[in-house]
């Protein structure tokens, strides 16, 4: 089969190394990394959050990203083209439509958790957060959410940026952006951890974050990391799978994934040093949950010198991950669009972004005006939220690694990925057997339907991976083709 021509192509390795990071590091690296950390103990969490980024987000990153290359297109297209190739069952590319689907509807909600950064940058400045206890900010914090006009108005501005960004393209839209925007975003970290450096609690944050308590090890936080290295490396929502189709050919899948992986998790522990010595110089608890970014840092940075200086640098840091995660989540829709339908991207962008803003508001009225319609006991925000990380992006990522490892001839993704024998083994091996293993821990877990610790009960998991992998070397020659082929 001839490979489809790409159509974009990022002018260089570092265009996708910073669109694919800024993808990743968004607010789930600044805002609830620090405070998952928080909660299940720090050092030792960091532990298992860094073997879950090896067992899970490596592994499947890199299957996105060949899938992307080998389809060249949007998730839809790519996928359709790859198993086209394969001879398989076009019923597959509801996979990419999932994905596709899953990562518009987090922007859905996305934009309105973003303009919670963009408007507490100009509240730091404008001294609306000058308070004297956490209770004070939760109050403004409520009183910002229960206002439409000034909760929709900063959604709006997030939606707006977003859509201007990608109607300009690949090159001269997404990869100018990010150009600018991580490179500012990594000078700004930096500069947090030096200003958290002189807080005098610098030792404590570093020992919190890097000390090893075993106690600390429990079945409750290892789903934690395996969840948090699932969700955030953007994947099986669309955007790794759409700029993987950018990447030109002869360029290192495995090298590149993990340069994105590193700078991931190197934002993430940065976004600790930054906050934790800052929380404890002033007495403040690290398990303080979301109101650790909007409640105790700003009445923290009030209560240092050039706090608010420092603090309309944090939220400005914040709000540019933000943006450069929301670009990826539209992407590949704008794609689809364009490459499908032979729309254009500036008018693409516009009818993405007319049904984008459409349901948004209903995202931000869930917070004020429609406060009180909750269908089945969540609201319309709540409800966005519950069926994409729940639902959506667990489940595609199983038929993900379901694709790559079983229904693909070993060839494409042999080809794709370029490894030397015994990295191809080890990736097939993780693809085939153990990430779907963990991959279900964390739907199951998210649903509530786990049933069991999966560190007292780690034979359990064990046999998994094993029954798995005895199960699909006896049928795979026989059943899974017969289920792939036409």
């Amino acid at each position: 089969m001839t490979r489809e021509k790409p159509k974009n192509l990022w002018l260089s390795r570092w265009g996708f190394i910073l669109a694919a990071t800024g993808s990743a590091v968004g607010l789930g690296n600044i805002w609830k990394f620090p405070y998952i950390t928080g909660e299940y103990g720090g050092g030792a969490f960091v532990l298992m959050y860094l073997a879950c980024i090896l067992a899970i987000g490596i592994p499947v990153m890199m299957t996105e990203i060949a899938l992307g290359r080998r389809g060249r297109g949007s998730p839809i297209d790519a996928i359709g083209r790859v198993v086209k190739e394969n001879n398989g069952n076009p019923l597959w590319k509801a996979v990419g439509g999932m994905a596709m689907l899953a990562g518009f509807m987090i922007l859905c909600f996305y934009v309105v958790v973003a303009g919670w950064a963009f408007a507490y940058t100009w509240k730091m400045l404008d001294g609306s957060l000058a308070a004297t206890s956490v209770d004070a900010l939760g109050q403004v914090f409520g009183e910002h959410n229960a206002n439409p006009w000034q909760l929709g108005g900063w959604s709006v501005l997030v939606a707006l940026l977003t859509l201007w960004i990608v109607a300009k393209g690949v090159q001269q839209g997404i990869e100018r952006a990010v150009r600018w925007m991580m490179p500012g975003l990594a000078l700004m970290l930096l500069v947090l951890v030096g200003y958290a450096f002189t807080s005098g609690s610098f030792g404590a944050g570093f020992d919190f974050l890097f000390s090893f308590d075993a106690s600390k090890i429990t079945g409750e936080a290892l789903l934690a990391a395996l969840g948090h290295a699932f969700f955030t490396l953007s994947l099986a929502s669309g955007a790794i799978l759409t700029y993987g189709s950018y990447i030109p050919d002869g360029q290192s899948i495995t090298r590149t994934t993990f340069m994105v992986a590193f700078a991931d998790t190197a934002v993430a522990l940065l976004a600790g040093l930054a906050i934790f010595p800052i929380i404890f110089a002033n007495g403040m608890s690290p398990s303080a949950g979301p109101g650790l970014i909007f409640m105790s840092l700003p009445l923290a940075f009030q209560q240092m010198p050039f706090g608010t200086l420092f603090g309309v640098l944090f939220f400005a840091m914040v709000s540019i991950a933000a943006l450069t995660s929301a670009i990826s989540m539209i992407e590949a829709t704008v794609a689809y669009l364009n490459e499908k339908h032979g729309i254009s991207r500036l008018k693409a962008a516009m009818g993405a972004g007319a049904v984008l803003l459409i349901i948004s508001l209903l995202a931000m009225l869930s917070f004020n005006l429609l406060a009180g319609w909750t269908p089945g006991g969540q609201n319309f925000f709540d409800w966005l939220d519950y069926l994409t990380s729940r639902w959506m992006m667990p489940l595609g990522g199983i038929f993900l690694v379901l694709l790559a490892g079983y229904a693909l001839r070993g060839e494409i993704m042999r080809d794709e990925l370029n490894l030397p024998p015994l990295g191809y083994a080890l990736w097939l091996f993780m693809v085939r057997y153990v990430c779907p293993v963990l991959i279900t821990m964390v739907f199951l877990h998210a649903l509530g339907w786990l049933g069991f610790d999966p560190i007292a009960k780690w034979y359990w998991i064990a046999g998994a991976i094993g029954a798995l992998a005895v199960l699909g070397e006896v049928l795979r020659p026989r059943v899974v083709s017969a289920l792939v082929d036409r």
